[in-house]
C-alpha cells in the first residue's frame, strides 16, 4: 500500500506579506516563546509568529521587557523556529541589542537568524534607529520596525502611555521605511493616526492598540486567550480564558488527588 508524503504548507514570507496589503488582505500576529504554543498557531493559519521581548512581562513575571537578555531571545526564537512551518518568525532585537551602533545591531541579528532560526528580526525606534535598520537590511536580514509605544523606552515615556506626536510619528515611519524595514509595527496610538501612518507609508502596518485602519493585527498570546492573571489593556479582545481553565481543573486535580479518587483503575497499570 503506497502513502502519500505530508503536504508542506507554503510558508509566508516578506514578499507574502507586502502581497497581503497590495491585495487588501490583513495579516495577523500573534506572539509566541514555547514550541507547543508555536505548533498550535502554526496549525491555525497564523500569518508571522513574533517572538516577543514580552516574554519578560507575560513570562518572566517582570513589570517590563528590559531585562529579556539577547541569549534568553535565541533560546525562544529556536522553540519557535521549530514548530513554525507555515509561519514567518520574527524575533524582537532586545534592549541594548541595537543601541550602541549599527555594527553590533548587525552581529546581534546575525546571531537571532543563524542560532535562533528565525526569518526577521524586530526593531523598536524610527529615526533614531534608522542607522541601525540599514545596516541590518543590508546584510540581506529582513527587519520589522516598530513605532509609537516602544515599550524599551518605557522610562522615557514614563509609562506605558498612549503617544499622540504625529509629528514625530509619522517622521519615525518614514525613517523606517527610507532604512529598509519591510513593514511595521505600530502601537499605541489613536485610531485616527494608525490610519494616517498606514496611509502616508509604502510597506505593511501591523497594530497593536492602533486602531482597524492597520494593514493587520498583532496580539500578546497570553492576552489572547487570558493565559495568566493580569490585567490586560483596553486593546486587547480574549478569545478563550485559559488562566479560569486552567485553575478550575487545578482545583479539580488537588480534590481527586486528596479524596484519593486518582489515580482510579482505569489510570494505573496492572500486573
Amino acid at each position: 500500500m503506497s502513502t502519500q508524503p505530508p503536504v508542506i504548507p507554503k510558508p509566508f514570507t516578506v514578499l507574502d506579506c507586502q502581497s497581503a496589503r497590495a491585495q487588501g488582505r490583513k495579516i495577523v500576529v500573534v506572539t509566541a516563546y514555547d514550541y507547543p504554543t508555536a505548533q498550535m498557531l502554526d496549525e491555525a493559519g497564523i500569518d508571522i509568529q513574533l517572538v516577543g521581548d514580552s516574554l519578560g512581562m507575560v513570562v518572566q513575571g517582570h513589570p517590563h521587557s528590559l531585562t529579556v537578555t539577547l541569549d534568553e531571545m535565541i533560546y525562544h526564537t529556536k522553540m519557535v523556529a521549530r514548530a513554525a512551518r507555515r509561519s514567518m518568525v520574527v524575533t524582537d532585537m532586545p534592549f541594548m541589542s541595537y543601541q550602541i551602533s549599527p555594527q553590533q545591531a548587525l552581529e546581534n541579528a546575525g546571531r537571532i537568524i543563524q542560532e535562533g532560526g528565525a526569518h526577521a528580526v524586530k526593531l523598536e525606534g524610527g529615526v533614531r534607529t534608522a542607522a541601525a535598520i540599514a545596516a541590518i537590511t543590508a546584510a540581506d536580514i529582513p527587519v520589522m520596525g516598530h513605532v509609537g509605544l516602544t515599550p524599551q523606552s518605557i522610562h522615557a515615556f514614563g509609562g506605558f502611555k498612549v503617544q499622540r506626536d504625529e509629528d514625530r510619528l509619522l517622521a519615525d515611519a518614514q525613517a523606517v521605511v527610507e532604512a529598509g524595514a519591510f513593514a511595521m509595527v505600530v502601537e499605541g496610538v489613536p485610531a485616527e493616526l494608525g490610519a494616517r501612518i498606514t496611509a502616508g507609508v509604502p510597506i505593511p502596518t501591523i497594530g497593536i492598540g492602533a486602531g482597524a485602519g492597520c494593514d493587520g493585527q498583532v496580539l500578546v498570546f497570553h492576552d489572547l486567550f487570558q493565559y495568566g492573571l493580569g490585567r490586560r489593556p483596553k486593546f486587547v479582545k480574549s478569545y478563550a480564558n485559559l488562566g479560569q481553565s486552567i485553575m478550575e481543573g487545578t482545583k479539580s486535580f488537588i480534590n481527586e488527588v486528596r479524596q484519593g479518587t486518582f489515580p482510579d483503575a482505569g489510570h494505573a497499570y496492572s500486573s
